[in-house]
């Protein structure tokens, strides 16, 4: 939700049927991994999305994704391999 912009928790919390203490909660938790930012203006918290932490999840992905495209392919072409084997035998 915060892709699309600044949200206060008040507009955060609107959009779930969890408590406002639970969805504190959470931001709290998003916080302390670097995820969200919050402001306070006056009585009002805003929370912006801090997208940095994920680039170096997805980097990190991407190569996993290589590794099980190749390893799925290969696994694939064995089976398949191994099933005509059986048909001709």
């Amino acid at each position: 939700m915060l892709r699309g912009g600044p949200q206060t928790v008040g507009e955060l919390a609107s959009n779930f049927r969890a408590s406002r203490p639970a969805i504190s909660k959470h931001l709290r938790l998003l916080r302390s991994a670097g995820l969200v930012i919050t402001q306070k203006k006056g009585a009002t918290h805003i929370c912006r999305l801090n997208a940095k932490p994920l680039q170096a999840v997805s980097l990190w992905l991407r190569e996993y994704e290589v590794f099980w495209g190749e390893s799925l392919r290969g696994l694939k072409n064995y089976v398949e391999g191994t099933a005509n084997q059986k048909e001709r035998d």
